[in-house]
């Protein structure tokens, strides 16, 4: 289900990078035929979607997300905190448990403020827990209402 949940937001992402819009659609609408394994269906989408937001040509854009006007570099920083986070959750489900790398995480924890107020974080994310360690990826996890403690 996660990773199924990563496809649909990748997916949502390349609509936004594609077009500059994103319209409000039932989640079980997918353009991409098929795939048996979701694991190969994102890491081909992210090797896309990667490609697509490395090109000058979609910088300096405003998006459209169903009437809301929003600069591209916004809907970027939201993509990116999106991936590593479930990212994250992945490696837990695996028991493999490796950090966002710190630098990443760092960068993220100035972002992730303005993106996820108190005001904006029901229902979608949980309150913010405590994080015992100065570990970026920690604080992060924990700002996003996640336990980083194994």
């Amino acid at each position: 289900m996660l990773l199924e949940h990563l496809n649909d937001s990748l997916e949502a992402f390349q609509e936004i990078v594609d077009t500059q819009h994103m319209g409000m659609r039932p989640c079980d609408v997918l353009d991409d035929p098929p795939v048996a394994d979701p694991a190969v269906r994102f890491r081909d989408r992210a090797t896309h979607l990667l490609g697509s937001w490395l090109s000058p040509s979609h910088r300096e854009h405003m998006t459209d997300i169903a009437g809301l006007q929003l600069q591209t570099e916004i809907v970027a920083h939201t993509a990116a905190i999106e991936i590593a986070v479930h990212g994250w959750d992945v490696s837990q489900s695996c028991g493999d448990r490796r950090p966002i790398p710190a630098g990443l995480a760092t960068d993220m924890l100035d972002i992730a403020p303005m993106l996820i107020t108190e005001y904006a974080r029901q229902p979608l994310f949980a309150p913010a827990q405590v994080a015992h360690s100065t570990n970026p990826s920690d604080r992060l996890i924990a700002f996003l209402g996640r336990n980083p403690d194994p």
